[in-house]
């Protein structure tokens, strides 16, 4: 499990809690790459996010999204292949598709109250590989740095990312929002050098600070959110 922290933490741990299912199809003989996976989930949690059943006042997910929101920002990978993917996709939720990677993301369900189909799915065995090292990112779109000190599983790593792409959609204004929308939530997941990652994390960009409850220590600094409209 994955979760962002916050200043009110205190205050979000007495909310009831919620968490955001995001589930990636690794079929046996076709695994996606680990970096489009990441860049996936980053761009499923955002779809959701600007989705009208989510942004509508009487959206069928808005309640949802703000019990979700008004905890900590809990999320939780889980893998599918054959048929328990097409069980998954049977449920409320979108499926987005990248270039190797198909993440499907659904409204979030309390903690303790997840669909029998979605529970049933294993959260570990999300172990991919890049076949070939990403490509420089373009940074005139949006950028999220993944900690070059911090070893994640890729379902961990999806689940921050998708963090980090929330933070930056929270820091936006509607324009900002709109306009990243209809380009189709351009972005690159990406691991810069340890020199970099500090300069990285002494601007003023979103930083993902996890929760520690899986995989690694409390308060750890895991993904910069990098923008372009975003002030530094």
């Amino acid at each position: 499990m994955s979760t962002a922290t916050s200043p009110d933490a205190a205050d979000r741990d007495a909310a009831p809690q919620f968490v955001l299912p995001l589930v990636v199809r690794i079929e046996r003989d076709a695994p996606p790459a680990r970096t489009d996976a990441l860049e996936t989930a980053a761009r499923a949690v955002l779809t959701l996010l600007s989705d009208e059943r989510a942004t509508a006042e009487d959206g069928e997910w808005a309640q949802a999204v703000r019990d979700w929101q008004d905890a900590r920002i809990r999320k939780v990978v889980r893998r599918a292949r054959g048929a328990e993917w097409r069980r998954a996709e049977s449920l409320p939720g979108i499926t987005v598709t990248g270039g190797t990677a198909e993440v499907r993301v659904f409204p979030p369900v309390p903690l303790d109250g997840w669909p029998k189909d979605l529970a049933r799915l294993q959260v570990s065995g999300t172990e991919l590989a890049d076949p070939h090292p990403p490509a420089p990112a373009d940074r005139a779109y949006p950028v999220l740095w993944m900690n070059p000190e911090v070893t994640m599983s890729a379902g961990k790593a999806m689940a921050q990312a998708g963090h980090g792409a929330q933070l930056a959609w929270w820091e936006l204004d509607d324009q900002e929002r709109e306009s990243w929308r209809k380009a189709g939530f351009p972005l690159a997941v990406r691991t810069p050098a340890p020199a970099e990652w500090a300069v990285l994390t002494a601007t003023a960009l979103p930083v993902v600070r996890d929760a520690g409850f899986t995989e690694v220590a409390p308060g750890s600094s895991t993904v910069v959110a990098d923008h372009p409209a975003l002030p530094r």
